[in-house]
C-alpha cells in the first residue's frame, strides 16, 4: 500500500511539473481556439445564436475574471469551418493581457458576417486545421485546446479518428460543444469520434441552439481553469 502511495505521489508531481514549467518558461498556460461550425445544417438565425453566444461569453464577468486570472497567460485564437477547404480565421491568436483585450476579441467575432453557407461538415478538416494554428503560437503553450461546436456528424473527406491515426492532433485536447437535433444524432458521434486528448470533455446543448450561450459560458470556465489532478493520491 505504501509503495503505491508513493507511486501516486510521484505521479502527482510529475504531472504538475509537466503542466506548470511549460507555463512559466513561456508565460503561456493556455492556448485555446474556439471552432464554429457554418455548415449548411446551419442556417441564419442559428448562426447568429452560434456567433452572439460566444460574444455573450467574452462580455460575462464570471469568463472575464478567470481568463484575466489565468495563472500563466491565455491566447485565444477563433475560426469558422465547414467544408474540407472552408476553414476561415476570425480572429489571429490574441493576448489576453487585459480587460481590452477581451473587448477587442468580442467586437471583432460580433463584426463578422459568415463566409459560406452552402458547405458539407468536414470535422476532421476542422481539426487538423485548427491543430496547425498552434504551431504559429509566438510562444508555447503549457496546454493547447481546440473548442469546437457542431450539430451534425462528419459528411465530408477525412474523419476525427483518421486524422488522429494520421498522428495528427498530438496532445492537443479537443473538447465539444454538441447541438441536438440533427438526424442522425451527433451526441454520440462527437462522444466517441470527435473529443480527445489530456481532460477532453462534452457538453451537450439538448434542446439544439437555444441552449448553447449558457452552454459556452460554462464551457468556457472549465477550459480556463488549470487542469485537476484530484484523485492521484487515492488507493
Amino acid at each position: 500500500m505504501m509503495g503505491a502511495r508513493r507511486a501516486a505521489a510521484a505521479a502527482l508531481f510529475l504531472a504538475l511539473a509537466a503542466w506548470s514549467q511549460p507555463a512559466r518558461a513561456a508565460d503561456c498556460a493556455l492556448a485555446l481556439a474556439l471552432a464554429l461550425d457554418i455548415s449548411s445544417s446551419v442556417n441564419a438565425d442559428e448562426y447568429e445564436i452560434q456567433k452572439g453566444g460566444l460574444v455573450r461569453a467574452l462580455r460575462d464577468p464570471e469568463v472575464r475574471a478567470a481568463l484575466l486570472a489565468a495563472p500563466g497567460s491565455v491566447r485565444i485564437l477563433v475560426y469558422e469551418w465547414s467544408g474540407w477547404q472552408q476553414q476561415d480565421l476570425i480572429a489571429d491568436w490574441t493576448l489576453i493581457a487585459g480587460p481590452e483585450d477581451i473587448d477587442r476579441l468580442a467586437a471583432r467575432v460580433e463584426a463578422r458576417r459568415r463566409s459560406y453557407v452552402d458547405f458539407s461538415t468536414a470535422i476532421g478538416r476542422a481539426l487538423s486545421w485548427g491543430e496547425a494554428q498552434f504551431a504559429r503560437l509566438p510562444v508555447p503553450c503549457a496546454r493547447q485546446v481546440i473548442d469546437v461546436s457542431g450539430d451534425g456528424v462528419n459528411n465530408d473527406d477525412l474523419s476525427p479518428r483518421t486524422v488522429r491515426g494520421m498522428g495528427g492532433l498530438g496532445r492537443v485536447t479537443v473538447n465539444g460543444l454538441v447541438i441536438k437535433g440533427a438526424d442522425p444524432d451527433p451526441e454520440e458521434y462527437y462522444r466517441t469520434e470527435v473529443i480527445g486528448g489530456p481532460g477532453a470533455f462534452l457538453m451537450v446543448a439538448r434542446n439544439g441552439f437555444r441552449d448553447y450561450p449558457d452552454l459556452l459560458i460554462g464551457k468556457l470556465l472549465k477550459e480556463i481553469e488549470p487542469p485537476q489532478f484530484i484523485g492521484l493520491l487515492s488507493p
